[in-house]
């Protein structure tokens, strides 16, 4: 399995801009689909962005689309998430994912895969 570690979450004010990065262990981080996903209190994890093992094909929720781009380096066995124009709701632990299941995969579930430890992001109104 492959072993993921998250960071750049944080405070930042509605409007503002974070990335997020996810490091990858393991010389295989190039055969992985990746996505993230995000978690509120009180509410089930949700899909947010997937990027093909290549990267040339990408996924977003509706929430998010047109404000957050994920992409990723090969080379750097990492993915990450530039979120702009944050808003209140999108305050969450944001969670990295890697799986072999199909890039597709990423939209109706929520639990296949290696996933990391998370990091939060607050946004204040």
């Amino acid at each position: 399995q492959v072993q993921l570690v998250e960071s750049g979450g944080g405070l930042v004010q509605a409007g503002g801009s974070l990335r997020l990065s996810c490091a990858a262990s393991g010389r295989t981080f190039s055969t992985y689909n990746m996505g993230w996903f995000r978690q509120a209190p009180g509410a089930e994890r949700e899909f947010v962005a997937a990027a093909s093992r290549s990267g040339d094909n990408t996924y977003y929720a509706d929430s998010v689309k047109g404000r957050f781009t994920i992409s990723r380096d090969n080379a750097k066995n990492t993915v990450y998430l530039q979120m702009n124009s944050l808003k209140p709701e999108d305050a969450a632990v944001y969670y990295c994912n890697a799986r072999a299941t199909a890039v597709g995969s990423f939209t109706y579930n929520n639990a296949f895969g290696s996933w990391g430890q998370g990091t939060q992001v607050t946004v204040s109104s």
